[in-house]
């Protein structure tokens, strides 16, 4: 059965991304794009041969589901809008921009009856089920520190606008990591402190952050996930993370698509990498196709959405009051 599927706005960096999976599979019908810029939306749905639908309702009452690529402070109100009609939806992350928004996107996929899913690629990548495996499987003992990354370049557009992206690159490059690290030890962070700055780019966010964080079983979480790569490089970002156990290590890289599994002494000692390409976006759309015509939830669901607002909120307000903050979920 050929689910019709549609993208509902097209400002964010990745509706190309999706719009290229969702014209190619061959089990879903690309119905066309909707969007308050209408020359924005045209541009997209020419480029993907499908059609600009100006009237959004008129397009969700064509729709099995959709994929939601607009600024983040309007994620709740597609999602209200999608749901009314019956229309499961793919929400880019974050989730919200505020806790109080994330809770109502929750409260409305606990009651709607419809998929909602929230986009997390990382979770898709190879290294990351590899290393989910090994930790799964005690290849490196307790887990006694985690360090991550996620720096990329600065947007530009609406995400250096406070308003329609809620912060800077501390909401958007946060969500990635801590999700993932979620996801691969079971924990949730209970403390954030936070130190925020603008040293790369002439905008009115902030474009650089360190986050200190303590999980839950009290393992110290490092993060950098700034907007500090340079035009010219050699990719986009990255994101990385690394887990550092009792009896060794693992070392995550999903930009380059590599898992290093060092182990220090004994007979199993050495370095072991491993590299593998995954086409994070392709088994993300994938994944949420699956989930609609199968009936089930997606990957990411939006209560773990709201699990990583909630730490970027608290990141903010730590980096306001200068002290950390605990992590508050309801």
């Amino acid at each position: 059965m050929s689910l019709d599927v549609g993208i509902l706005s097209a400002a964010h960096v990745h509706t190309d991304g999706y719009a290229t999976q969702l014209a190619d599979r061959v089990d879903v019908t690309f119905v066309g794009v909707t969007d308050e810029d209408g020359e924005r939306g045209r541009a997209c749905a020419d480029r993907h041969g499908t059609e600009y639908v100006a009237d959004a309702d008129a397009l969700l009452g064509r729709l099995d589901a959709a994929v939601i690529c607009a600024p983040n402070a309007d994620h709740r109100a597609w999602v209200e809008r999608a749901s009314a009609a019956g229309v499961s939806v793919l929400c880019e992350k974050p989730l919200a921009p505020t806790l109080d928004e994330a809770r109502a996107i929750v409260e409305i996929w606990e009651s709607a009856g419809t998929e909602i899913g929230v986009a997390m690629p990382l979770r898709f990548s190879e290294p990351a089920r590899r290393a989910k495996r090994a930790l799964e499987d005690g290849e490196i003992g307790s887990v006694r520190a985690i360090s991550g990354t996620n720096r990329g370049k600065m947007p530009g557009g609406w995400f250096a606008d406070s308003e329609k992206a809620g912060g800077g690159a501390a909401m958007d490059h946060t969500v990635h990591i801590v999700d993932l690290v979620s996801h691969l030890t079971g924990e949730a962070v209970a403390e954030v402190y936070a130190e925020l700055d603008t040293r790369f780019h002439d905008i009115p966010v902030d474009d650089v952050n360190v986050l200190s964080m303590e999980l839950t079983d009290g393992t110290p979480f490092l993060l950098d996930g700034s907007w500090s790569i340079p035009e010219t490089w050699h990719t986009w970002g990255d994101a990385t993370v690394e887990l550092l156990g009792e009896d060794g290590t693992l070392a995550v890289d999903s930009t380059d698509q590599s898992v290093v599994h060092t182990v220090a002494s004994g007979p199993d000692a050495g370095v072991r990498t491993v590299s593998h390409a995954t086409n994070t976006s392709a088994a993300l759309i994938a994944d949420f196709v699956e989930s609609v015509r199968e009936g089930r939830d997606p990957m990411t669901t939006p209560d773990e959405g709201l699990k990583a607002v909630a730490v970027v909120e608290a990141a903010y307000e730590s980096a306001e009051r200068g002290e950390p903050i605990a992590v508050q979920y309801r």
